[in-house]
């Protein structure tokens, strides 16, 4: 809970620009050093075999030695934990164009042509694989992401399918000065809006629990619901300012417990939003007739809900 808590409190400080790279000159073998470190109980527990390839040559880049080592400890943890007992993972880097490429594979399960889009968004986790996530949230890729981002770098991710392993492949510019302060404060990131009373209703309790506490690092005050009832009657004392509705609960749905709101006098100036794994155009206008003013799809950007929660009334 305390690793899942910092990873969280990691993505929030860069949603809002808020966290700041200590930058200096660092070995590439200090920080490979680091990261294998973090993650050898791992790799030994399931009795893997890690293979390290580096440039002969000594490399040396502008970068903060901890978020670095974060990055390829976060990659190596992954390729742990989604790969069968004695698997085979490699750890191998080069150099072109004057640019340090890091690839992280392994022969695990794989991923699916079409969850390759989605691997790095917030809460995205791969299909079939939640039973060895060990309650993990999905943050893990998107955070890696985020901190190469402010490094100036890139992430790619590839496989061949189910069933054929996986590789990342991580790209750093070797010359580049030290982050920029626009980078490093997050200068294109959206306004953080003022706090507001937020209602976050989903019966999957992890997803709604972390996204309550993101909004709750953002200065909003929130109160979360794991049923449709009980959201109604949350909403009957909290009195909240947005709502963040799960289509999919299972006592009631998110469109009966929009149109309840909806009857309400203090409940026809909330802004609802709808959250659902469905996007398209007759999910959007169901969400619509049942008197919600937001759709969006699962799973939710921090920045784009940032977003919306920064216009005024939220619509």
């Amino acid at each position: 809970m305390a690793l899942l808590l910092d990873d969280l409190l990691d993505i929030a400080r860069i949603t809002q620009g808020k966290l700041e790279l200590k930058a200096e000159r660092v070995k590439l073998t200090d920080v490979v050093d680091s990261a294998v470190e973090e993650v050898r109980p791992l790799l030994e527990s399931k009795n893997h075999q890690l293979t390290v390839t580096l440039p002969p040559e000594e490399l040396t880049l502008n970068a903060d030695p901890l978020r670095l080592s974060q990055i390829l400890s976060n990659l190596l943890t992954n390729a742990a934990k989604y790969t069968d007992p004695a698997g085979h993972i490699n750890l191998s880097g080069g150099v072109q164009n004057g640019t340090l490429c890091l690839s992280v594979n392994d022969d695990g399960i794989g991923i699916a042509p079409q969850a390759l889009t989605r691997l790095f968004e917030m809460f995205s986790q791969i299909d079939g694989a939640a039973a060895r996530s060990e309650g993990g949230l999905g943050i893990g890729l998107a955070l890696v992401k985020g901190l190469l981002e402010l490094h100036g770098g890139t992430i790619e991710a590839r496989s061949h399918g189910l069933g054929r392993g996986s590789e990342f492949i991580v790209r750093l510019p070797l010359t580049a000065a030290p982050p920029s302060e626009a980078s490093a404060t997050g200068a294109d990131v959206p306004p953080v809006a003022r706090g507001r009373r937020v209602m976050v209703a989903d019966d999957n309790e992890d997803a709604a629990d972390a996204l309550a506490m993101l909004l709750e690092l953002g200065g909003h005050e929130v109160r979360v619901a794991h049923r449709g009832r009980a959201a109604l009657e949350l909403a009957q004392t909290f009195r909240p300012d947005v709502a963040i509705i799960d289509i999919g609960m299972p006592d009631l749905s998110g469109y009966e417990v929009a149109k309840e709101l909806r009857r309400e006098s203090w409940g026809t100036g909330i802004c609802l939003i709808a959250l659902t794994g469905w996007g398209q155009d007759d999910d959007r206008q169901r969400a619509k007739d049942a008197g919600f003013d937001r759709h969006m799809t699962k799973p939710v950007e921090a920045c784009a809900l940032e977003e919306l929660l920064s216009n005024g009334n939220g619509r």
